[in-house]
């Protein structure tokens, strides 16, 4: 139950992040160029949008380091294992489950890192330039993002351990289409 509800909330954190994210860049640019047109210019002008590019950034951000987090449970981070499945398949074992651990313990590296950079932040008086929001909040991504994304190569680590499946991703799916066999036939026509 748990990990379904932490499933969905991290998809739809990144599936809102994106989608403001595009949504505030599109205003700012409409913004940016109403502002030449002159019967446009009065109503445009007043609004300020300067600040859209760096929220923004921060927004890709947090989508980013939530998205490799999410690549790792569901496969489709990168990886590169053209040696690997040439072994035996008990060295192939352990050296996959080798590797997923030292995932897991470079992102915990990562993840306490950050999380004393943003401990020493949040005692400061630092803000951001443009939001000035506190720079701790800002930073705070890399710890979460980096812990969750060590919990993720556990989970995939403990997975692996027990059932010797490894998460994959078909890049012929596309998800909440499915397909008729009768459409697969007609498509090969």
């Amino acid at each position: 139950m748990f990990l379904r509800i932490l499933d969905r909330l991290e998809e739809i954190l990144i599936a809102t992040l994106i989608a403001a994210a595009t949504l505030l860049i599109f205003a700012a640019v409409v913004q940016r160029y109403a502002v030449g047109i002159s019967w446009l210019y009065p109503i445009f002008y007043p609004l300020n949008l300067t600040w859209a590019q760096e929220l923004c950034i921060y927004m890709f951000v947090w989508m980013a380091k939530f998205g490799a987090a999410y690549g790792v449970r569901t496969g489709i981070h990168v990886g590169v294992d053209v040696i690997v499945n040439m072994l035996n398949p008990g060295p192939r074992r352990a050296t996959v489950l080798f590797s997923l651990f030292c995932g897991a313990l470079f992102t915990f590296i990562v993840g306490t890192m950050g999380a004393k950079f943003v401990y020493g932040l949040y005692f400061t008086d630092q803000v951001s330039p443009d939001l000035e929001i506190p720079r701790w909040i800002v930073f705070l991504c890399v710890p979460l993002g980096s812990y969750l994304m060590c919990f993720r190569f556990l989970q995939v680590m403990w997975t692996y351990y027990r059932t010797n499946e490894l998460p994959h991703h078909d890049v012929s799916h596309v998800e909440g289409v499915v397909e008729s066999p009768q459409a697969a036939k007609e498509f090969t026509r």
